[in-house]
């Protein structure tokens, strides 16, 4: 103890950055000496071109506390007015069961797991996902749900997509809107239909089949809260092979009869009411449904049932699985992100109430509005006498101003909807008191007139409502799994249980190349489910949210900063969305100069595969640039087609570091060549993670990049989504980034329209990358990014002798991820990188990147949350399993009796008394002396990829299968 320490190293303790980054001084300094360097500096000096390093800090300002962090953004949240919302438009108050908050939503080991592509310690999610899809199959009527998107208005776009695929209307080049659609699906699908160039046709539901359309999307209940019968419609469109799509309210589809019942080809729609807070716009999961037939045409993720080695039943991802990365520019979509983690709590929600307590909030949701409906009704006013819950009330001779000044200062926020009207969306949260104050703000001293209790004992003799004919008469939630779980007890114990069979980083380091698995702290997730944060409706006026909007420019400011643009839209609520904001950001610069026939977009053959995906679906036309035998960009290839498309040439997509994990040095040189040629440079952000503080995409030449904020700034994966994927970009591109419908944004053109259905995307997970870059500051994000490339390279240098490295850049060194090449032990012993994925199972470890950029390598990047001993226990793991592979090599072990062909071993093995392999079940399950004291055990043996997909079955299996 020292009683003279300077106060100024006691502060020290409060540091987050030492909270953040894994490796402690002495660790960082052993892992340097491994490598040969007496200082980050001089790593990263003998690592970065030169020509691309920043000269200057981050003007960021100084790391923040915990404590200071949480009270600025206090602050800030405080400046936000919390006004009782009846806008409605897709978006409705809800509650979330509170043992549902605080066990999956709060809790890291649900929203820090990956994305479910290792299926054996993925279980517990992928029950649920499940669940989701036979969630929206019993609500919609329909054959074959995704396991969701990313909002409503995305649906909606996918849904036209689809069509145009499907459609035998194959001359037809228009598809029809129904011009009572929200306003902002209308935006989002107009942006898709202009990218595809469609015909877009809009107008009244009834005239859709007039028209030679391939397909029509219609509002079920519409924006005015209409309830029509569908049928005839449906019916008149498909007589003209035209594809009949529905966007439909799932709560309302308790009581109204669901669109498959109707004939409906695809349905679409959001699960937010279904326990999700508002989150001013999201992250929300929607839904994507259709009918068996068009399954291979399902854009997004289907969850599937197969079987383990064991024959025991086992859930995977189906039939798309990375399809993006496969079919590249052929692929249906550019989606790979879902929202994985607002699908499950909407599934949990309808198992928590089950049928009988999802139909008594609809019923309730409904017999309120009908009260109200009819209290109005009473009084003289106009208003549609057909609703689920949305009344659209003509003011007639009502004075207007008068209206509007009560429903200030009541508090409130009513969808103003023309001169002459206004409407209401009642929800979960609504009350009688509601109904009453909704009278006193719409009929004035009138209202003192109506009682409810005489108007609702008088409700069932007045025609409001569903009309009888549209009136539900099937079942749903009829599984048991919706009907087993109603009270906390059972609901908790069945929530941990689906959490125990899933790996996230609360068990251990998750390694994925390009995915960025770093610390989600708790400071940073505190904050999301703050009221002032959590329950906004999008569309509320901007006085409302001031202090929402605050943190959102200087999260955008920071941005900005970092990457080195003139500004940043946030939208894009997911990297995909950003890639696509980007180009069509870059289509609408090119239009506007009259250079409408530029549209070759060069991609480099190791670009992630939603590039290309991304760049069909504005209708470019891809070329792919060669690589070097080092992994980078061929210079002359490039050169090559540049010249031979100079005319042609839109853009080029390139991520940096490559996708192959070094930092290219001609990268200057490649911008400038696409710029000599008249294209655009985009920077694919999935790598910035080892730029922050030492580089700048723009500085570099980029002219537009996304930046996945669930990688770099630290908003977790949720098990596949949800993210982020803001774009930064330069001055002259500003004008042509998405605007919105409803909520129009500074910077962009009156006419942009928009990519996400919200105007600033998933808003209420910001505050997480707002925390973060607040509290590691300037220098505490230039250490993360040094850390992150000590990190990577001290795995490379110990795995070197054991494994190949396969690319490296200057001086032997890699940027924040490494590839090691499994094809020369594949070809010497048949082992393959799957059997070492799953081996890593059995040592407590997510396998790394598998077969990406590369086929037959695993790409490894440990970011620098991870301390020293757990990348040391990685690197025992990977040397322990080239072990394994040797004693096969020698013969010693069966090419398929051994420990990696039967990798992961469950319980069920070492329970098993007929074992008869030539390994022990000590080899098998602890084959390293640390993991008998802390064992993750895969829930299920390897499963059979081939069966699920011959027998494709994305519902929930019959009961008899669980205990069997």
């Amino acid at each position: 103890m020292n009683l003279t320490t300077p106060l100024r190293s006691l502060q020290d303790s409060e540091s987050f950055i030492t909270r953040h980054i894994g490796p402690d001084e002495q660790e960082t300094a052993a892992m340097l000496a491994e490598l040969g360097y007496d200082s980050l500096e001089a790593l990263i000096q003998a690592t970065l071109p030169a020509a691309i390093a920043l000269d200057r800090p981050l003007t960021l300002g100084e790391p923040s506390s915990e404590q200071q962090a949480l009270g600025r953004l206090r602050q800030l949240a405080d400046q936000n007015t919390l006004h009782r919302s009846y806008i409605g438009l897709g978006y409705y108050d809800t509650i979330t069961p509170p043992v549902i908050l605080r066990n999956v939503l709060e809790n890291p080991g649900w929203y820090t797991a990956y994305t479910p592509y290792q299926p054996e310690i993925s279980q517990g999610r992928l029950e649920t996902l499940l669940a989701f899809q036979q969630m929206v199959l019993d609500m919609t009527g329909m054959e074959l749900a995704n396991a969701s998107l990313l909002d409503e208005a995305t649906a909606a776009a996918e849904a036209m997509a689809l069509a145009r695929r499907v459609s035998k209307a194959k001359k037809a080049e228009a598809f029809f809107v129904d011009q009572a659609c929200f306003p902002q699906t209308i935006d989002v699908i107009r942006t898709r239909a202009e990218s595809f160039g469609f015909e877009l046709i809009i107008g009244p539901a009834e005239e859709a089949a007039s028209h030679d359309v391939f397909g029509a999307i219609l509002q079920y209940p519409d924006r005015d809260g209409r309830v029509i019968d569908l049928r005839p419609i449906i019916a008149a469109l498909q007589a003209k092979q035209a594809i009949a799509c529905v966007a439909a309210d799932l709560m309302s589809l308790a009581l109204l009869t669901p669109p498959g019942e109707k004939g409906a080809d695809v349905v679409v729609g959001n699960t937010q009411r279904f326990g999700v807070p508002m989150g001013f716009g999201g992250p929300h999961a929607a839904y994507f449904a259709t009918k068996d037939e068009y399954k291979r045409a399902v854009p997004g993720r289907i969850i599937g049932v197969s079987v383990d080695a064991r024959g025991k039943q086992a859930y995977r991802m189906s039939l798309q699985t990375r399809e993006q990365h496969i079919r590249r520019e052929k692929a249906n979509s550019n989606i790979c992100t879902a929202q994985v983690l607002l699908a499950n709590i909407a599934a949990m929600y309808a198992m928590y109430h089950g049928p009988l307590g999802v139909q008594k909030i609809a019923l309730r949701i409904h017999r309120l509005t009908r009260i109200l409906a009819a209290g109005l009704q009473h009084s003289g006013m106009t208003l549609n006498t057909d609703f689920f819950d949305t009344l659209t009330v003509q003011l007639g001779g009502a004075d207007r101003q008068a209206v509007l000044q009560r429903v200030s200062q009541a508090g409130i926020n009513l969808r103003d909807t023309d001169a002459d009207s206004v409407g209401i969306s009642l929800d979960e949260c609504s009350t009688l008191s509601d109904v009453q104050t909704l009278w006193q703000i719409l009929l004035g001293d009138s209202a003192a007139n109506l009682n409810v209790n005489d108007i609702e004992a008088a409700l069932d003799q007045q025609q409001l409502g569903i009309p009888t004919g549209l009136q539900r008469q099937s079942a749903y939630l009829q599984h048991p799994v919706f009907n087993r779980y109603h009270n906390e007890t059972d609901m908790l114990r069945y929530l941990k249980r689906l959490e125990n069979r899933d790996l996230s980083l609360a068990h251990a380091m998750i390694p994925l190349g390009s995915c960025t698995m770093k610390l989600n702290a708790t400071a940073e997730m505190i904050p999301i489910t703050w009221p002032e944060f959590s329950k906004p409706h999008p569309f509320v006026p901007r006085d409302q949210v001031s202090g929402y909007l605050t943190m959102i420019r200087e999260l955008e400011d920071m941005l900005a900063e970092i990457c080195g643009f003139d500004a940043v839209s946030m939208q894009p609520n997911s990297g995909a969305q950003g890639e696509y904001a980007g180009l069509l950001a870059i289509r609408r610069y090119l239009d506007s100069i009259g250079q409408q026939q530029r549209n070759v977009c060069l991609i480099p053959s190791s670009a992630h595969g939603t590039n290309p995906a991304s760049a069909q679906m504005l209708s470019m036309k891809v070329v792919v640039v060669a690589c070097d035998a080092k992994g980078n960009i061929d210079v002359a290839d490039l050169k090559a087609k540049a010249e031979q498309h100079k005319d042609s040439l839109a853009a080029l997509m390139i991520t940096y570091p490559s996708t192959h994990g070094v930092f290219e040095e001609a990268v200057k040189d490649i911008c400038q060549i696409v710029h000599d040629h008249g294209g655009q440079v985009y920077m694919d952000g999935a790598n910035l993670n080892a730029q922050v503080g030492v580089s700048r995409p723009g500085d570099i030449g980029a002219d537009v990049s996304h930046v996945n904020l669930h990688k770099t700034f630290c908003i977790p994966h949720g098990g596949g989504g949800p993210g982020m994927g803001p774009i930064g970009i330069k001055e002259h591109l500003i004008p042509f980034v998405a605007n919105h419908a409803v909520v129009k944004l500074d910077g962009p053109q009156e006419n942009s329209s928009a990519v996400s259905a919200a105007p600033w995307g998933s808003s209420s997970i910001l505050p997480i990358s707002w925390m973060y870059i607040a509290m590691m500051g300037a220098s505490g994000l230039l250490k993360a990014t040094q850390v992150a490339i000590l990190s990577a390279n001290y795995i490379a240098r110990r795995l070197e002798d054991h494994y190949p490295v396969l690319y490296t850049g200057k001086n032997g060194r890699v940027a924040h991820e490494c590839i090691i090449d499994l094809r020369p032990l594949k070809a010497a012993t048949g082992i393959t990188e799957e059997d070492v994925a799953k081996r890593l199972m059995d040592y407590g470890f997510h396998a790394p990147t598998m077969s990406f950029p590369v086929p037959g390598t695993l790409m490894i990047e440990p970011t620098e949350s991870e301390p020293k001993e757990e990348l040391d226990r990685f690197i025992e793991a990977m040397i322990c399993i080239r072990q394994e592979i040797a004693r096969v090599e020698s013969g010693e072990l069966d090419a398929e009796n051994n420990m990696l062909r039967h990798a992961p071993h469950t319980l069920a093995d070492i329970m098993d008394e007929q074992w008869n392999r030539p390994y022990s079940k000590q080899e098998a399950a602890f084959p390293v002396t640390s993991l008998r004291d802390n064992k993750f055990w895969p829930s299920v043996n390897r499963i059979d990829n081939v069966y699920g997909d011959r027998n494709l079955f994305c519902a929930c299996p019959a009961i008899e299968s669980y205990t069997s």
